[in-house]
């Protein structure tokens, strides 16, 4: 993991009041983004994909957000990340996905 950013914002009350609970967090998140096989813009790739089949939306946005920023990932990359959520989740994730990404592309 590049730094520690966390998409729930329940996270700042943890780091605050319960510090030995937030630094076990951060070397859970260290550990699984230090991949054995998978590199670290496949693992925010999987990642989004996840977020948006769950329906996340702000999850959603700041992993789309990242990956672009990050790693220059395309429109058409997430699209295809897209794909799969369609497949997997169904129509209602894929399209709040879509108009996520459309938000996005057009700042």
């Amino acid at each position: 993991m590049k730094e520690q950013v966390f998409f729930g914002e329940g996270m700042a009350m943890v780091k605050r009041d319960y510090p030995d609970l937030y630094e076990a967090i951060v070397a859970l998140n260290e550990a699984a983004y230090t991949g054995k096989v998978l590199d670290y813009r496949t693992q925010k790739l999987i990642a989004m994909g996840i977020n948006a089949a769950a329906s996340d939306e702000r999850a959603t946005k700041k992993q789309m957000i990242s990956a672009i920023k990050e790693f220059g990932v395309t429109k058409d990359e997430i699209v295809d990340v897209l794909r799969v959520v369609l497949l997997t989740s169904g129509m209602p994730p894929f399209t709040k996905g879509m108009k996520i990404l459309g938000d996005v592309m057009e700042k």
